[in-house]
């Protein structure tokens, strides 16, 4: 081979190569925001839900509904791939019951579940199991039905009422049930009142959709804050020292 032509193979071969590499850089740069480690299925209190908001909250359901599936890292991690509600037609009867629009009841459901797909869905969509719609809103209500929370809260007495509870006492039943420690979220006491309203309830999965605690670990930073946030409103970690009132109709408790 005369040496011209073996340069032009080598220029044609280091090129190619160089491509190739920038193009797995783009995918691993463009990949690397949307990387996570563990999955949040967040239950809401429709009750406390409706009492942060202006909005056409009626008859809320009395018991824990599904606020969503949430990968702790990543949002909108394929905006292309729009929400699809044919796709779940299957599951509109579970859709509706467990997984209602709390805040919108007389309006168009399917909106609610479109921000949860595009929002939440296209990250989650990286497992195997959840890489289509029907997988994931599918999965989120398998999870929901497994914890079972609204049985294991009366299962330990504790139910909605005019009473208060002390979160430790919550916070050890459900950590007694299901073995691990999941984040609960309250609304702050407002102006002149002593206790929080409880509001939100997220248990967290591996990747392989196991139990694990909510807890991060070190390796495990900067995740997608969890929080439900209502006009002025906003869930925080619940506080352990203060009275926590779950309730049971909408109206402002004295």
């Amino acid at each position: 081979m005369k040496p011209t032509k073996l340069q032009f193979w080598i220029l044609c071969w280091f090129s190619m190569a160089l491509c190739c590499w920038c193009a797995s850089d783009k995918f691993t740069q463009s990949d690397t925001p949307h990387t996570w480690k563990k999955l949040y299925l967040a239950h809401h209190w429709p009750v406390t839900v409706c009492k942060m908001s202006a909005n056409d909250c009626q008859d809320p359901p009395e018991y824990w509904t599904i606020h969503g599936l949430w990968p702790d890292k990543g949002e909108e991690c394929n905006r292309s791939w729009h929400f699809n509600v044919t796709e779940i037609k299957d599951l509109m009867s579970d859709m509706r019951h467990y997984w209602p629009d709390v805040l919108h009841s007389s309006q168009n459901r399917t909106q609610f579940w479109k921000h949860e797909w595009e929002k939440h869905g296209t990250c989650a969509a990286t497992l195997d199991v959840l890489n289509s719609q029907k997988k994931y809103f599918g999965k989120a209500l398998e999870l929901y039905e497994h914890i079972d929370l609204n049985s294991c809260l009366l299962k330990a007495g504790i139910k909605p009422s005019s009473s208060y509870y002390q979160m430790t006492a919550i916070k050890e039943a459900l950590t007694r049930f299901y073995g691990v420690t999941p984040k609960i979220q309250c609304l702050p006491p407002e102006q002149g009142e002593k206790a929080q309203t409880i509001g939100q309830i997220e248990f967290c999965f591996t990747k392989e959709l196991q139990l694990r605690n909510c807890t991060a670990l070190k390796s495990e930073s900067n995740p997608v804050p969890a929080v439900l946030k209502l006009g002025t409103e906003e869930l925080s970690i619940c506080n352990d020292s203060l009275p926590t009132y779950y309730p049971s109709q909408v109206q402002v408790h004295k």
